[in-house]
């Protein structure tokens, strides 16, 4: 079977993550993979080695200066379609909105559903769920959206957990990269994926302010952050509120890929707070790692991740949990036990399932 997966980025967001894995546990499951990607910045390949066995296929995107969002998207969607070539894979399954108006008619996996706010956006997004010929959702509860919104019923596969990764990250071969990191810090709650809403940042920020009135020895770190939507307002209204709250944090960008683990595994817990998720895998891979997560109450992280995190739905709460699971632990081996029960070799079999349904 030969397949292509289709991916908006070379840049580590979630789903850009998810593609590679997935595309490397096809491939030692006997499929022949393809995986098309948009390389923007001049990027040729992704943000870390990929097994040889899968083929990349980045098409160059140059940067326009002045772009807004939608006429990038826009042409991002025109770009892939025009160098995609469909007629030679068995299987076309898109990652995300922008790769999947590009390669319509197509499969399509939807991690979670965005809001948007423009025609074109609101538009590109509509098409992306209904013109697909099949769907896969990480989640129940991402499923259950997508069937109270459209009437459509997603296949569900979750997400595998590379959890040896983070675990090794955990014990004795991991202790000098995880220190340097605590000597570099000190003690610190971890945040993935940037400063942005979807992140709940600023729900992030109120908590640590209030958290660290009793733990003024813990740093708020934040991690990550390449996306294609321009944040900036977000950002500055972060920044007024931490001067206004008189927070200080680190903020370290995108961290090279096999930093990440020993970084993951060295914070003193995790605060996971997006106001949307499809899975939660930054999570999982704390948990893998034996680090206590704080998670926004969602349904579909409680679906997730059952008892093995700490809930909390608004910041005093999410304060008092982080309070909490600092100064007293919980075991970590629930939480291990959980990561490692997702495995991307289920996923791949899961996928190449529902590619031999969708041919029959």
């Amino acid at each position: 079977m030969r397949i292509a997966l289709l991916t908006y980025s070379t840049k580590p967001r979630g789903g850009v993550v998810h593609t590679l894995a997935l595309a490397e546990a096809l491939s030692r499951a006997g499929a022949e993979v393809d995986v098309w990607t948009l390389g923007r910045g001049g990027d040729t390949t992704f943000y870390r080695g990929v097994d040889p066995s899968v083929g990349i296929r980045a098409v160059p995107f140059p940067e326009q200066p002045g772009e807004d969002v939608g006429a990038r998207i826009q042409r991002s969607i025109a770009v892939l379609r025009e160098a995609f070539t469909p007629d030679v894979y068995d299987i076309v399954h898109a990652q995300d909105c922008i790769s999947a108006n590009a390669a319509l008619p197509c499969l399509r996996t939807i991690h979670h559903l965005d809001t948007f706010s423009t025609p074109a956006l609101v538009a590109c997004h509509e098409r992306a769920v209904v013109e697909p010929v099949g769907r896969v959702c990480v989640s129940e509860s991402v499923a259950a959206e997508v069937k109270a919104g459209w009437g459509l019923s997603p296949v569900v596969i979750p997400n595998g957990v590379d959890a040896a990764r983070f675990g090794r990250a955990a014990g004795p071969d991991g202790e000098e990269a995880r220190h340097a990191w605590q000597e570099k810090l000190g003690p610190y709650v971890l945040a993935l994926g940037g400063i942005e809403p979807r992140k709940g940042s600023i729900d992030l920020l109120e908590a640590y302010a209030l958290m660290r009135r009793r733990r003024a020895d813990i740093r708020l770190v934040f991690a990550g952050g390449e996306t294609l939507f321009d944040y900036r307002d977000y950002r500055a209204a972060f920044e007024r509120r931490a001067d206004q709250l008189g927070v200080h944090h680190e903020m370290l960008g995108v961290v090279a890929e096999e930093q990440l683990p020993a970084l993951v595994a060295g914070a003193s817990a995790m605060a996971f707070v997006s106001t949307k998720e499809g899975f939660g895998l930054a999570a999982m891979e704390a948990l893998a790692a034996g680090v206590p997560v704080v998670a926004r109450d969602l349904p579909v992280l409680r679906e997730v991740f059952g008892d093995a995190v700490r809930f909390a739905a608004e910041p005093m709460a999410m304060a008092g949990s982080l309070a909490s699971v600092l100064s007293d632990p919980p075991d970590p081996a629930v939480g291990r036990t959980l990561a490692a029960s997702y495995t991307w070799q289920a996923a791949a079999e899961a996928h190449l399932a529902f590619y031999a349904r969708h041919l029959a």
